[in-house]
């Protein structure tokens, strides 16, 4: 019997009443994680949910990308123990990481059980405001570090203080000379508690924590958090609204995706493509600011549609300056692939197969270089993206060229998708009321951001409040990656392979 294709199935941006969700043995639930795993389904999701007893209920959430359903499946913990998963399906290595963190479980058997976040524990919303004064986290970063012993083996310690402008981590690397053996990232020096803040929402403050969950991801964030809120409310947008949010969703992955390029050439030295590229980062972000005043694009989406309209002045520019942006973009990138002092320093370096892709659960770019044809807006659409297509782009070789000539493949179909809506905006209204959000209710919602999948799920109790509100940045899945990207690699090569999966702290830390 394959316990998983009995699991009750969703679309993305759906919500279905937690009744119907079935709790299983434990014994049956993680049985069913392991059958899907093998068949060719990911892990989209696995978290804990306390009730106000201390019983912990789990659900996963399960994604046929083939058959672009979503399957959802629970289980009760009445004594909060766990056995791991991992040895058998590795990638909830880090969701049982984090669960014995937020939710106190004892997971026994794991192979490598640290914290993940430091953070407190998650409690359910009657829990807001009455967190223990005991249940405090380690500091981030105090840990055992996984340790390779031999002669002339040494260690390097990177971080959480960068020498540039950039975010906290932590990166610990074991070596023979130059040759790294092993890597160990820590983070959790950006934790803000958002998904605990979002509890007994939604309110005023809510669609303030979507937009800042990871900054450069705002359109991503928000638009998940907004179609959660819509699929409980049962609210219909209007098509104007939908093409919207998609243009921007678009120009966020533009800016980032040329701001990743420039990076990368700065990184090898090549600055004509890194000059260039930093320019027009800031003009892909000015687009942005077109739309709604913010180049971040805060403030543009909201429940029921969008905040602000484009008249035929503002879409005669924005065309206008999308085929400049996009002609010199070009003129930029080229002369990257044509450089063969660049091609050097790509090409071979920094490769995760395709094997090692599918294993730890990759998405986005990250997984399409290495030949997983993988996009939440072709295998589970949402808005727009039901009814329009973008090819999805997929490379083979799974190294740092592959990664960065990923990322222009998609800036070309980012570009024509963007200039085919602008010219074919539909009339209506940009927004629709929005009510109350049904109680006793699980919604699932899916957003190919530029980094890859964000999954926001939301479950509402009796009163239709967030009784647990679970966000999943793409970063989340893919740091492993990178450690797996760098070894036997050379150190030196590490800061390249670093910004070719370009990925965010605060998105994994929340």
């Amino acid at each position: 019997m394959s316990i998983h294709r009995h699991l009750p199935a969703l679309i993305a941006g759906r919500a279905i009443k937690r009744q119907s969700i079935p709790d299983l043995p434990l014994e049956e639930f993680q049985q069913a994680i392991v059958e899907s795993v093998e068949e060719g389904w990911r892990v989209v999701s696995l978290f804990g949910s306390p009730d106000a007893g201390g019983t912990v209920h789990l659900y996963v959430v399960l994604a046929d990308d083939h058959g672009s359903r979503l399957y959802v499946g629970s289980t009760t913990l009445s004594n909060r123990e766990y056995p791991s998963l991992t040895s058998r399906c590795t990638q909830v290595h880090l969701f049982e990481r984090e669960l014995a963190e937020q939710c106190q479980v004892k997971v026994t058997g794991h192979p490598w059980l640290k914290p993940l976040r430091f953070q407190r524990p998650i409690f359910s919303a009657s829990h807001v405001g009455a967190i223990a004064e005991d249940c405090v986290s380690p500091s981030p970063g105090v840990m055992d570090f996984y340790e390779v012993t031999g002669e002339e083996v040494h260690e390097v310690a990177v971080g959480p203080v960068h020498a540039g402008v950039i975010e906290p981590g932590h990166f610990r690397f074991q070596c023979h000379g130059e040759r790294i053996f092993h890597l160990e990232i820590s983070l959790g020096y950006q934790h803000r508690g958002v998904e605990r803040a979002l509890l007994a929402g939604p309110n005023n403050r809510s669609i303030h924590y979507a937009q800042t969950l990871c900054g450069d991801t705002t359109i991503g964030h928000t638009t998940a958090y907004c179609q959660v809120v819509e699929a409980l409310a049962k609210c219909q947008k209007t098509a104007r609204a939908q093409t919207i949010r998609a243009i921007a969703l678009e120009l966020e992955r533009l800016a980032n995706h040329v701001g990743d390029l420039g990076a990368m050439s700065g990184d090898v030295g090549f600055l004509p493509t890194a000059s260039h590229c930093g320019r027009l980062r800031g003009e892909f972000l000015n687009m942005t600011a077109a739309l709604c005043g913010s180049r971040f694009g805060r403030g543009l989406i909201c429940p029921g549609g969008v905040r602000f309209d484009l008249d035929a002045a503002a879409v005669r520019g924005l065309l206008a300056k999308l085929e400049l942006c996009g002609r010199q973009t070009r003129q930029a990138v080229e002369l990257l692939w044509n450089a063969s002092s660049v091609m050097a320093r790509f090409e071979e370096i920094g490769v995760v197969s395709r094997d090692i892709a599918t294993e730890l659960g990759l998405v986005g770019p990250a997984a399409r270089a290495s030949g997983l044809a993988r996009d939440a807006r072709h295998d589970h659409p949402s808005g727009l993206f039901r009814f329009t297509h973008i090819p999805v782009s997929v490379w083979e070789s799974g190294d740092v060229f592959a990664r960065g000539y990923l990322r222009w493949l998609e800036i070309q179909r980012s570009l024509d998708f963007i200039g085919t809506q602008l010219k074919s905006l539909p009339a209506g209204a940009i927004s629709s009321a929005v009510g109350n959000l049904s109680p006793d209710h699980l919604a699932v919602a899916m957003v190919e951001g530029w980094r890859g999948e964000v999954c926001h799920v939301a479950l509402t109790n009796a009163t239709g409040r967030f009784e647990r509100y679970k966000v999943m940045d793409p970063s989340f899945h893919n740091w492993p990656g990178l450690a797996m990207a760098v070894r036997a690699g050379e150190i030196s090569d590490f800061p390249l392979c670093n910004k070719s999966f370009s990925l965010s702290y605060c998105g994994h830390d929340l």
